[in-house]
Formats: structure tokens, C-alpha cells, sequence
């Protein structure tokens, strides 16, 4: 296909305007690596206006200049389908990009180049970074970037993100481009018929003035190939011209329909890989003879997806993930419950008795403390997870898991939603909600939507982890592996009952890329376990804390009446002083001091159960004693629907609130350990209870925002937490019989 590169001076930045270089790529392309590289720690994520993809931007400064990084979504292509693919664009076409820098696999050109062609229609001025070249070495591929780069009109870079190779010349071709300023546009030949037709709407776009932001040929491409998007916007700016260029649109796609038996899209992806694969012909990539650069890969996934061996070892290494987080964890973990008490003990020691010290002592560190204890098996198992990631062995796991997804009525691609929502631990429901939107069927992606919750957290890993500690001691990683597996299988049967139900509709096809393994590098594994950590612990200084100190409000309040507490201060007054008349010596002292103990107890759970929330959970117990709980359990539960963490918290709190001697405190686990009514059989039915519950309340607003109706978000409640009832009371029953 031949191509005509026409240069102009849109786009031209403003004088004194400062640079904004966005970095585009498919996905596994480095880009992230790149990007982590360029900006070390001078990045900020938020979320792109109006959406809730994530926006991520970074300073950097090169040749006296400060230059603002922009990190695109990773996508395969700038039609507007899924939400990473329109905020992309919508980014690029904003006209406050400069250049781009488009990171490209070196090893697979011609599908990464699809991204790129795209762009230069658009008439942006790009820079070609033919990254993991370390790797296309060793597979014997070589590129010739000086032809690529005479043929594409464009700067080619070699670079190997891994250790900076190549990065510095990339950003300089990049400032150079957007202190240039000026337009490339792209023509390619998509035969007579389309270039007729993409010659008239370029008319109609230059006579009525539309849309001046994109370079017209663009505009007549986009259109041509049906674009939802464009069209919509076109509709917009003016419905006359737009039904003009529509019907040119429908003549051109209905004579390649019967001409060639295609579609418009189909057609132009075709003219624009023909355009690509000869741009790579006559020796711009060649591969040394016997070199497969997917050899090891392929060697590596006959047996790590192999059908029987595969789902072994993926058992084998969630089982080691978990295990190494419960071993080494538990170190770090036990000296930050010391720092937690240490702490409490001094604030014990300056603060007077009265609400105050319970309020900082109880409330804050007791509940905002047990949060913080879990903070250093977070960040275990976040590394360790983020090594699979970078590794690609996740997207291994996705593999695996889409053998069996059809049969429950779920798209290949709901996969990854289930992965980001905890489905290998320590994801969000958040963003996993958020990335259902690559499915397209709307069936598909509303039961994808319903289950995900039953995923295992990072936010219900704290709850996971201090049972599995505390009850069942060595067995605790088998039984954290059972308990994320259980969501798994709960998520896909309730799937296909919603699928055979209230959610009938066709399956459709999946296709999914796996990408070649490799070493991730210590800097993006360190990246993205900070990134995660920080909002865990954000999460426990802002929400954590705010709930702490509205449940021990709630724990707190209204006091026993003067009446009631003076039963008790009677009985405590007359005991304390036959103790100090007996000597220091005599054996009556022990008696007397264990009843004196026994009364203060006896006063802090009748001072807990006069309170708002006791009397709350107090109502709630009865309904919930078939699945094991007490009332402070269901406070708990209660305050989880907020934030899963926050169950944590609050048994945190009410539990050292039934602590009589404040410096004497112990941690969580000892005080279940300790707590009248707990056992093993109660450890797992609150585990199930708490993976299968109605999802924390800004998940619940994604889910609603994702499906389109209150509706949905009322289901989900109601549904999932009754499922979480009767599997509960099952559970307990099985397991007081087994265990007693």
C-alpha cells in the first residue's frame, strides 16, 4: 500500500506553553516500565475526567525543560470501543499533546504497529521506541531503524526499558518534535472506491468547518469505519452535514460488502496491515535462520497451562504466595501490634482516665492499630503478587481460568475483571468493576459485574489473614488458599444461575494475547507494591480512622445510669477494701482479686450492651447465632459495609473496650483466641460470611454507575448477603460438628 506523509504547521504550540509528550503502547509492551523509568516517584494518578480509568502523569525534566508525561491506557487501537480506547484518544485528539512517544514490542512490529498508523492519520508527531530490544536480540531479530524511520517519516529509538537503554535519545527526538510543532498525516491507500469516498467527506469536513481539532482525512477515515463516537460528535456539531457524509458512508460500505464480502472496518484494518507489512519487507526486520523468539515461552507454557499440570501448579504457587506471606509476614507484623500497644500504653500513661484516654487508647489505636498490624503481610503479598504480573504468569492464570468459564455462562474476559478484583488476592472491586467495561456484551458484563465481589479483597485479606492466624496456626495458608478459591467457585455458580435466569443471552467470542514471560525488574515490582500499600494505608488514616471513632461513639454511648454503674461500684468498692485490710501475704487475696476482676468485666459488657451499637447487635444476634456470630461480630459486619476493612477495626475496638486494664492490652488475635463463644467453626463461617457479603459502599456506586440501575445495586445486596447467611449457618453447623 503507498502512503503520502503531508506536513503543516497545526498543532503548533503556543509560546511559552509547556510540553506535554503523552507515551502510548499496546499492552505488555513496557510502557509502564517506561514510563516508572522517566518518572521514578514524580507521578500522580487520578482518574481521567468524567471516567474512571486511571490517569496517570509524571514530571520530568530533559534539555532545560520541564516536560509533563502522559501515561495512556494500554490499547490495540484507537477505535472507540472500550472506555481505555476512548479516553486515549479523546487525549490525543485534545490538542494539548505535543508528541507522543509510542513504545512498541520490538519482537512483534507488525500487530504493534497498528497503534501507531492510527496515530499518524491523526497527524500527531510521534516517536517510535522499539522497546525489549534485549529481548529481540537474543531472539535474533534485527531492525534496521534508519529505513524504518526514512519510511514512516517518523524518529525511530531502539530501547530496553529494563535498564534506561535508548530512553534519553526517545525523549530528546520527542521534545525536539513538540518544541517543532507542525502535523504528519497519513494517507494510506484503501483502493479507488474508499479514497473516492474519504475525498468527499474530507469536502464536506473543509467546507462546513468540522470538528477542526482533527486533521480531516482523519475525520473521513474514522467515519468509514463506522466509528460510534466520531459520528455521534459529528451529529452533534451539525446533523446536516453528519447525514450527508453518513450516506456517502453507506453507499462505499455496501459496494466493498458485495464487491470484496466485507466490512468497511475489516477492509481499512486489512488496507492498513498491508500498509504495515510492507513498510517491514526488503529487510527492515529479519531474524536469524532456527531463531524462535517465542521458544522458551512456548516451552514454558506446555507445561505451566497444561491442562492437568497447569491448574497444580497455579494451586502450588498461590499456595507458596500465601505461605511465604504468613511466615515472614508475621514478624514485621508482630512488631508493629508491639509499636500499636507500646503506644496505647504511653497515651494510658499521659491521658487521665476517662472517655478521652478510651477514645484514643480503644478507639483510635485499638481500631485505626489493627488495621496497620496487617500493613507488612499487604506488602509481602502485594510484591509477590506484582511479580506475577510483570512476570506474565497472571495473564497465564486468566488462560487457565477461561477453559471453564464458558460453562458458567461468563465471556473469556471476565477473567481479568475477577484477577483485578482480588481473584488471585489483593485486588479491588473498584477498578475490577471498571474493567468490565472491555466486555461488550452488556449480559455478559452485568453478570461479570454481580460476581466479582465474591473475589478475596485486599481489603478482606486482614480479615482472612488474623482468623487463619488465630485458629488455625500451621494450617493457615491451606485454609487462605480454600477460602479464595471458594469465591471463585461461588462467583461462577452464581453466574450461571444468572445466566440461566434473570440474565439469559448468547455467549460471545474471546480472544486473548499472552504475553512472553519475563524477569520483572525490581523497580516496577517495588512501584507497584507501593502504589497499592499507600492506599491501604491512606484507606486506614482517613476511612479507617473516621469509622473507628464513629464506633466507639457508638460503642461508647449512652453510659450505664447512675443506678446501674453504682451496682457494680458498690460491689467493686466493698471487695476492694477487704482486699487492702488482708496482708500482702495471705492466700484470700487471689479469691478476691479474681471476683474483683470478674465484676469489671461484668460492668464493661453491661456498659457495651447498654450502648447504641450494642443494642444494635444485641437486636441483630439472635438472627445470626445459627452462623456463630455475637453482637460484636455483627457491629462488625455492619461497619464492613462500609469498608471491608473496617471489620477489623471494629472488633479491634470493641474488643479492647471490653479490656478492663488498658496497659495491659493484647493483641486482636489473643482476644479472640481468648473470647467466650469462638472457635474454629466460628473463624471460617465469619471468613465465608465477610468474602460473600454485600461489597463496601464505593464499590456498591461502581456497580450501579457500571450496570445502569439502582436496581442492580439493591441486588446485589440483598442477594449476596443472604447467599453469605446460609453458607454461614451451613459452614458453622458442619463445623461445631466436626470440631465441637
Amino acid at each position: 500500500m503507498s502512503a503520502v506523509i503531508q506536513f503543516d504547521e497545526a498543532g503548533r504550540r503556543a509560546a511559552g506553553q509547556p510540553l506535554r509528550i503523552a507515551l502510548a503502547g499496546n499492552p505488555n509492551c513496557g510502557k509502564t516500565t517506561v514510563f516508572n523509568a522517566y518518572t521514578g516517584a514524580r507521578q500522580h494518578v487520578g482518574n481521567y475526567p468524567g471516567v474512571t480509568v486511571d490517569r496517570k502523569e509524571g514530571v520530568v525534566r530533559h534539555a532545560g525543560e520541564s516536560v509533563t508525561l502522559v501515561d495512556l491506557p494500554g490499547t490495540y487501537s484507537l477505535t472507540a470501543y472500550s472506555q481505555e480506547e476512548i479516553v486515549a484518544r479523546a487525549e490525543l485528539a485534545s490538542g494539548k499533546v505535543q508528541a507522543v512517544i509510542d513504545v512498541v514490542d520490538a519482537s512483534a512490529l507488525e500487530r504493534n504497529l497498528l497503534l501507531t498508523v492510527q496515530m499518524l492519520e491523526m497527524g500527531l508527531p510521534v516517536v517510535l521506541a522499539c522497546n525489549m530490544m534485549d529481548e529481540a536480540r537474543k531472539a535474533g531479530i534485527h531492525i534496521d531503524t534508519d529505513r524504518l524511520s526514512r519510511m514512516l517519516g517518523i524518529p525511530v529509538v531502539t530501547t530496553v526499558a529494563r535498564n534506561g537503554e535508548g530512553l534519553k535519545e526517545a525523549m530528546s527526538e520527542a521534545v525536539r518534535l513538540a518544541r517543532d510543532g507542525g502535523r504528519r498525516v497519513l494517507e494510506i491507500n484503501y483502493g479507488a472506491d474508499v479514497s473516492e469516498g474519504i475525498t468527499a467527506i474530507e469536502a464536506i469536513v473543509a467546507r462546513e468547518n468540522l470538528l477542526p481539532r482533527y486533521a480531516p482525512r482523519w475525520i473521513a477515515v474514522k467515519l468509514m469505519e463506522g466509528d460510534p463516537e466520531l459520528r455521534q460528535e459529528l451529529r452533534a456539531a451539525n446533523p446536516t452535514a453528519a447525514q450527508e457524509m453518513e450516506g456517502i458512508c453507506r453507499r462505499v460500505a455496501e459496494h466493498i460488502r458485495t464487491g470484496h464480502n466485507l466490512s468497511m472496518e475489516s477492509h481499512i484494518t486489512d488496507a492498513r496491515y498491508g500498509f504495515i507489512r510492507g513498510l517491514l519487507r526488503d529487510g527492515v526486520v529479519r531474524q536469524d535462520a532456527g531463531k524462535d523468539r517465542l521458544a522458551i515461552s512456548d516451552k514454558l507454557d506446555r507445561v505451566l497451562t497444561n491442562a492437568f499440570f497447569g491448574p497444580l501448579i497455579m494451586l502450588a504457587v498461590l499456595y507458596a504466595v500465601f505461605q511465604v506471606t504468613i511466615e515472614i509476614g508475621a514478624y514485621p507484623q508482630g512488631w508493629v501490634e508491639d509499636a500499636c500497644g507500646a503506644l496505647g500504653e504511653f497515651f494510658a500513661g499521659v491521658i487521665p482516665e476517662g472517655d478521652l484516654q478510651s477514645l484514643v487508647v480503644d478507639g483510635i489505636i485499638g481500631g485505626v492499630g489493627g488495621v496497620l498490624s496487617f500493613a507488612p503481610l499487604i506488602i509481602i503479598m502485594f510484591a509477590l503478587i506484582a511479580f506475577m504480573e510483570d512476570s506474565g504468569y497472571m495473564a497465564r492464570i486468566a488462560y487457565m481460568m477461561d477453559r471453564v468459564f464458558r460453562a458458567f455462562g461468563l465471556h473469556g474476559a471476565s477473567v481479568m475483571p475477577y484477577v483485578i478484583s482480588g481473584g488471585i488476592a489483593g485486588g479491588c472491586a473498584i477498578p475490577g468493576a471498571m474493567a468490565t467495561r472491555t466486555l461488550r456484551s452488556p449480559k455478559e458484563k452485568l453478570a461479570t459485574l454481580l460476581t466479582l465481589p465474591y473475589m478475596s479483597c485486599g481489603a478482606k485479606l486482614p480479615v482472612f489473614l488474623l482468623l487463619a492466624a488465630a485458629f488455625f496456626g500451621d494450617q493457615a495458608p491451606t485454609v487462605m488458599v480454600l477460602i479464595m478459591l471458594s469465591g471463585w467457585v461461588f462467583a461462577l455458580l452464581v453466574a450461571r444461575l444468572l445466566r440461566s435466569t434473570i440474565i439469559k443471552g448468547e455467549a460471545t467470542p474471546f480472544v486473548m494475547e499472552l504475553p512472553p514471560y519475563r524477569l520483572p525488574t525490581l523497580f516496577s515490582v517495588l512501584m507497584h507494591c507501593w502504589e497499592r500499600t499507600w492506599m491501604y494505608i491512606k484507606k486506614a488514616g482517613t476511612v479507617i480512622l473516621a469509622i473507628s471513632i464513629i464506633i466507639w461513639a457508638g460503642l461508647t454511648y449512652p453510659k450505664l445510669n447512675e443506678e446501674e454503674a453504682a451496682v457494680f461500684d458498690d460491689q467493686i468498692a466493698a471487695l476492694t477494701v477487704q482486699l487492702e485490710a488482708l496482708p500482702e501475704d495471705d492466700a484470700a487475696r487471689a479469691g478476691l482479686e479474681e471476683r474483683i476482676t470478674k465484676l469489671e468485666e461484668d460492668k464493661g459488657a453491661a456498659e457495651l450492651a447498654n450502648s447504641v451499637a450494642g443494642r444494635l447487635g444485641k437486636f441483630i444476634e439472635p438472627a445470626t447465632r445459627p452462623a456463630g456470630f455475637e453482637w460484636r461480630t455483627d457491629i462488625a459486619l455492619l461497619a464492613g459495609i462500609a469498608a471491608k476493612e473496617a471489620v477489623v477495626s471494629t472488633m479491634g475496638t470493641a474488643y479492647s473496650l471490653g479490656d478492663v486494664d488498658p496497659e495491659d492490652a493484647k493483641p486482636l488475635e489473643v482476644l479472640l483466641q481468648t473470647a467466650p463463644g469462638w472457635s474454629k467453626a466460628t473463624a471460617l463461617s465469619l471468613m465465608l460470611f465477610v468474602l460473600l457479603y454485600s461489597p463496601c459502599f464505593v464499590s456498591l456506586v461502581v456497580i450501579q454507575r457500571e450496570a445502569g440501575g439502582w436496581r442492580w445495586l439493591v441486588f446485589s445486596i440483598v442477594f449476596n448477603t443472604a447467599l453469605a447467611y446460609a453458607v454461614s449457618v451451613v459452614a458453622y453447623q458442619i463445623g461445631v460438628a466436626v470440631w465441637g
